[in-house]
């Protein structure tokens, strides 16, 4: 039987989405906000998301050579789980805005969308927990383990990211383990479950956990640098929504760790006010950034990660990792 091809493996990830999310009924509220958050149904067809975690599992199975059943739970749940941290997320920094929409709490209220959320989440493991049938029981246990480690580390790094908004500095190894959590573990996971679904040895899983945990501080990096100076239509959220509400991303984080100078302390002492920034106090920060040259910076700090995957990954999956990040 010839490997399955990755358009194969989207298209069957979709339809056992929308299976494992279940189809929206009239009448049922919790049902609807969840087909909503998703564009399913009535509520789409909207801009979806890239499925990056998923494309990582499956790529990191298939390269391993798992069918595609084996991996067709897991990569639902780690989708699912990842959407669950979104719609709290998205609470949590009162955004309003995703893929170019409401978000869930703004269209169907907070209370509501934190019970999304949550059911969202125990629908991701139960998701998983039917990859049985194909992982035999102690490697599905394996993945539950992984799968509830990652969101662990994701609620570490999400605590860490609220307590830094009210600091008046954060350390740029602070920056790091936070983003290490909240980012880069379910990226982690995602590989570490793909090499699960293959049988593959600890070292093998080993090195697909590391190599995930790689890709996903570089894609934070990337994506704190398209969160000031990126665009609304190609990101589907406010721009520079992150400078307003005193976001400790990489840009800031490494301003601050330069020297001296007259860019610097504008971005220190707007930082410093304890409160949300208007709209000139968010473009001066921009400005500033500009003058010390942190999109450059970020660039850097991208092209260094990108190039330390190179140790991890075989060919496509490397590929995939850096395009991805283009």
């Amino acid at each position: 039987m010839s490997a399955p091809t990755l358009d194969e493996a989207l298209r069957s990830f979709e339809r056992r989405l929308c299976e494992r999310t279940g189809e929206h009924r009239s009448g049922d509220l919790l049902r609807e906000a969840i087909a909503y958050h998703f564009g399913f149904g009535e509520f789409g067809p909207t801009r979806v998301g890239k499925r990056l975690r998923p494309q990582l599992l499956f790529r990191t199975a298939f390269h391993l050579g798992a069918p595609l059943e084996a991996a067709l739970d897991a990569a639902v749940a780690v989708e699912i789980l990842h959407n669950y941290s979104l719609v709290h997320d998205d609470i949590e920094d009162r955004d309003e805005l995703r893929h170019g929409r409401p978000t869930l709490w703004a269209r169907y209220g907070v209370a509501q969308a934190i019970n999304a959320g949550d059911a969202m989440c125990a629908i991701s493991f139960l998701a998983l927990a039917q990859s049985e049938a194909h992982l035999g029981g102690q490697a599905a246990l394996s993945a539950v383990r992984t799968l509830h480690e990652a969101q662990r580390l994701m609620c570490d790094g999400q605590a860490r990211d609220i307590a830094f908004e009210s600091r008046e500095a954060v350390a740029f190894e602070e920056y790091l383990e936070m983003i290490g959590g909240k980012t880069a573990a379910l990226f982690g996971a995602a590989c570490e479950l793909g090499a699960i679904c293959a049988a593959a040895d600890a070292s093998t899983v080993e090195r697909a956990r590391a190599f995930g945990r790689a890709y996903g501080m570089a894609f934070q990096i990337r994506d704190d640098m398209l969160g000031v100076w990126g665009n609304e239509a190609d990101t589907g959220k406010r721009v520079a929504g992150d400078l307003a509400r005193r976001k400790w991303s990489f840009p800031i984080v490494w301003a601050l760790a330069q020297p001296d100078s007259a860019a610097r302390r504008t971005v220190a002492a707007t930082y410093a006010s304890g409160r949300s920034l208007d709209l000139h106090e968010v473009e001066a920060v921009r400005r500033a950034l500009d003058e010390l040259a942190a999109r450059p910076a970020c660039e850097r700090a991208i092209a260094q990660r990108l190039e330390s995957l190179q140790r991890f990954g075989d060919g496509d999956l490397y590929r995939f990792a850096a395009d991805s990040l283009r």
